[in-house]
């Protein structure tokens, strides 16, 4: 039912850019440059699409064709899920008050699915307010479409459901135009565009349009109608802003410049500004030609409008003969696009009214007007960590044929791993010298853990018995890192030169026998004797920049670059990356009790996140049968050829990486997916516990009687991680495979699996911190031959840590294996959620656990024998 409450007007800035050129100079400019490439290669801008009547007949595309699934796959996930989006959306910057937030949608259109999102975040304010708290902005290019589209908007049933609690403003201008206008501070503290400060003013003009009849709307008329001026906002000052970007948009874009565009989007680094974008799956090609060629022939009329666009654009509106051309509509498999074309059905010339160029086509001839990219998971994954992008959480529609992602800009990420390309004048191997970026990245993780997430009242405490104190960890990275620089460089140890007796090596006891350890510093045994918190950052700093100096030195040739300084840089890198999940896996210990959840993150809505893992599709069958077949484990990377200034396409490893081996794997069968939660528990409390086969895992904690899991952001409830891979001890799985009539895989059986199997950081693993908590596996599944993540964990084999042939000790670090051969110690192989990806992609690593010490983020799953 239309409204008839007094609504105010309808506010429309016009954000083209004034020292730009024109915007039909600059679409006719990008139509001679298309026409003028050869045969074969002609295209138009897809901007020609979408004017005033391209627009409506677009409209018309999702409300009258049935085979565009896209629009109705879309809708049908908002409709259903707008609560839990907005919910989502908020987590990041909600303390139970009401924030003032910008939502601001990229290409607007109709807003008839945009008003199902403006409903549930009016049911997301509580009280009504004379300047509503949020504040809508829709982005489009037609000034008289915003008009119609917020006008209507404004008359709904939505549109009462708003007032007082979001207002709704429209930009006219392209997606650059909107992106620049916000990152000048065209949005940041108004409520209103009434309310732009005199600056932007100037640049940007506010037109009004319409005002419902009402009998409060004389006092208006006092009331000037130029715009208000207001202070700027205070710098430093922070609203929220949420971005939509709906209905596949995004795939309009070249691959690499949907990640270039996302890269650019204005959302602050873990600020809780969020991103809601649409994508389309790489579906049946036959449905995605269906979807873009439908029997009414609606889709041609959208496509063919654009021809009259181009010869409006360049002088005549009947430039292009519509007699002459066809639309031709085709889906690239190998690309995964679908990709609209027009078809010169004869020889001919168009010449341009106003230059007189000719362009010339051949019969047959093709001319690109719109790619339509779809996008596989591991494409998405690889779109949005390109873009510097955390996935916060994904709705699907029922089948499965589109996805809206719910994504932030997270404090810190980590890139994905570049392989060597044969066109590469130098291959560099992702596992060489470390880059300048992957320290900066490491450094980052490292003080969000260490400044950020361990509070004052927990540096000298405990966490886990058989490790240091908190305040140990926070020097000895650094110290480490000098000892090594200063052995490399022959240069005098930083100072305090006293933290190296302190800080240089930690602590691994026997779980059995704590007093029996390998070689380690000894450290002071009062609160009051330990380095203050301050010195070692100061230290760490000084530290970190001997760091920066010697990459500088290396890229201006002071210092010739060899293997051995590589090595050097590549172990202290990699065993600062190891220690951050040592540290974290103490925290766990004593989250909610003590330790402080990431910050930077939008923290998990475990409600939200369970009915998604509860859906999730159960394995096509319980196990695989693999083998036999022979494997490589290892690599070649041996310390004797240190002197090499072969660097960058060299891989390093530690000790126990060396020398690559052939091994043979018989035939065995393995389980899909790790041992979950909800599987141990049900036997713990069953045969489990009071048999006393097993122990109460450390990852779980008995809260009233009631068993909890714990996550850095507190204890859960078991019906949330049920189906997150067990963290438990060798010992604990090893029973448990045993009871189930299998056992732990070898190392090899396990690495077989992985090759075979694992998507990768690429492909969605949950590794470097894309989460702070395990999540379901996805392995076993009907797509991608069965590829997907075992949920987040390192994973134990039956493998016993010892020599192997070929195996040489490291000169830089002795101990490193050799310390741990000891019978005690097993086998893992992956990476955690809080893996870095270049130790969790490198194959050839190896890492290693006592077999019973409880606390490291390993899981198992079963092997069988055949």
């Amino acid at each position: 039912m239309a409204s008839t409450v007094p609504t105010t007007p309808i506010q429309i800035l016009d954000i083209h850019r004034r020292e730009a050129p024109l915007a039909d100079h600059s679409i006719r400019d990008q139509i001679v440059t298309g026409l003028s490439q050869s045969v074969g290669k002609k295209w138009l801008p897809t901007m020609l699409l979408y004017d005033e009547r391209g627009l409506r007949i677009y409209d018309e595309i999702t409300t009258d064709v049935p085979e565009y699934y896209l629009f109705p796959a879309e809708e049908e996930i908002l409709k259903n899920k707008a609560d839990q989006i907005v919910k989502v959306m908020h987590a990041g910057v909600s303390d139970g008050g009401s924030v003032e937030e910008v939502v601001v949608e990229l290409g607007a259109g109709a807003l008839r699915k945009t008003s199902v999102i403006l409903s549930a975040l009016s049911r997301s304010v509580q009280e009504r307010a004379p300047s509503p708290p949020v504040n809508y902005f829709a982005l489009d290019l037609e000034r008289r479409e915003l008009e119609r589209t917020l006008m209507e908007l404004t008359h709904s049933d939505v549109g009462a459901e708003m007032r007082g609690k979001v207002s709704a403003s429209g930009l006219c201008g392209t997606y650059d135009d909107g992106l620049k206008f916000i990152v000048e501070g065209g949005l940041e503290g108004r409520n209103s565009l009434g309310k732009l400060d005199s600056t932007l003013a100037e640049k940007y003009p506010v037109s009004r349009v319409g005002r419902d009849p009402s009998p409060s709307s004389d006092s208006s008329k006092s009331r000037s109608d130029a715009t208000e001026v207001t202070p700027p906002s205070t710098p430093g000052s922070h609203q929220p802003l949420h971005i939509l970007f709906l209905g596949s948009s995004l795939g309009n874009f070249s691959r690499g410049e949907d990640a270039a565009f996302l890269k650019s989007l204005p959302l602050r680094p873990g600020s809780g500004d969020t991103l809601l974008v649409g994508l389309d799956h790489d579906n049946d090609p036959k449905k995605i030609e269906l979807a873009y060629n439908d029997p009414k022939g609606i889709t041609r009329q959208f496509i063919m409008n654009g021809l009259i666009c181009a010869g409006r654009a360049l002088g005549d509106d009947h430039l292009f003969d519509q007699n002459k051309w066809e639309y031709v509509g085709r889906y690239n498999e190998e690309l995964r696009r679908h990709e609209a074309y027009y078809k010169s059905t004869c020889d001919q010339a168009v010449v341009d009214p106003v230059t007189k160029t000719s362009f010339s086509f051949l019969k047959d001839e093709l001319v690109r007007v719109e790619v339509s990219h779809k996008f596989s998971d591991c494409d998405a994954y690889t779109l949005f960590t390109e873009a510097g992008l955390r996935p916060v959480h994904r709705w699907t529609d029922s089948a499965s044929q589109y996805s809206l992602w719910l994504l932030e800009r997270p404090k810190f990420t980590f890139p994905l791993l570049k392989w060597p390309q044969a066109s590469n004048a130098v291959a560099r191997s992702p596992f060489s010298i470390p880059t300048v970026e992957e320290w900066q990245n490491m450094w980052a993780a490292w003080d969000c853990i260490t400044r950020q997430m361990i509070p004052p009242s927990m540096l000298f405490e405990k966490p886990i018995d058989l490790r240091h104190i908190c305040l140990f960890y926070c020097g000895h990275i650094p110290t480490f890192l000098s000892i090594h620089l200063s052995r490399l460089l022959q240069e005098p140890d930083t100072e305090p030169v006293e933290f190296k007796y302190i800080f240089e090596r930690g602590i691994d006891p026997i779980v059995d026998d704590p007093t029996q350890c390998h070689p380690h510093s000894e450290v002071p045994q009062r609160n009051e004797d330990w380095p203050s918190l301050s010195s070692i950052l100061q230290y760490q700093s000084r530290v970190r920049e001997r760091v920066m100096k010697l990459y500088r030195d290396i890229d201006s040739g002071k210092i010739l670059l060899t293997r051995k300084i590589a090595r050097v840089l590549f172990m202290t890198h990699e065993h600062e990356a190891f220690h951050a999940e040592t540290l974290l896996y103490m925290l766990l210990q004593r989250a909610g009790t003590g330790t402080i959840p990431p910050v930077g993150f939008i923290p998990p809505v475990w409600d939200v996140l369970a009915e998604t893992w509860n859906n999730h599709p159960e394995p096509i069958s319980e196990t695989v049968t693999l083998g036999p077949e022979e494997i490589t484990l290892g690599h070649d990377d041996d310390e004797a050829d240190d002197d090499s200034t072969d660097v960058y396409g060299h891989a390093f490893g530690w000790d126990n990486e060396h020398p690559e081996r052939k091994v043979h794997v018989g035939k065995f069968k393995i389980e899909w997916r790790p041992i979950t939660n909800g599987q141990f528990y049900e036997f713990y409390v069953g045969e489990g516990k009071d048999s006393g086969k097993v122990k109460f895992p450390k990852s779980w904690i008995d809260i009233n009687g009631e068993i909890f899991v714990r996550t850095l952001y507190g204890p859960v409830p078991m019906k949330i991680a049920r189906n997150w891979p067990i963290i438990t001890s060798y010992d604990n799985l090893s029973t448990y495979a045993s009871v189930k009539g299998g056992r732990i895989p070898t190392e090899p059986e396990l690495r077989l699996f992985f090759d075979k199997f694992e998507c990768g950081y690429e492909g969605g693993a949950n590794l470097g911190f894309r989460n702070w908590h395990p999540v379901p596996a996805t392995t076993g599944g009907a797509k991608d031959s069965g590829k997907g993540h075992n949920g987040g964990v390192w994973e134990w084999t039956s493998t016993v840590l010892d020599k192997h042939d070929g195996f040489v000790p490291s000169k830089l670090y002795p101990g490193y294996s050799t310390d741990f051969f000891d019978d005690h110690h097993q086998v893992v192989i992956g990476g955690s959620y809080a893996t870095i990806p270049r130790l969790a992609e490198r194959r050839t690593l190896r890492n290693y656990y006592q077999h019973n010490y409880p606390y490291a983020w390993v899981g198992a799953r079963v092997a069988y024998d055949t």
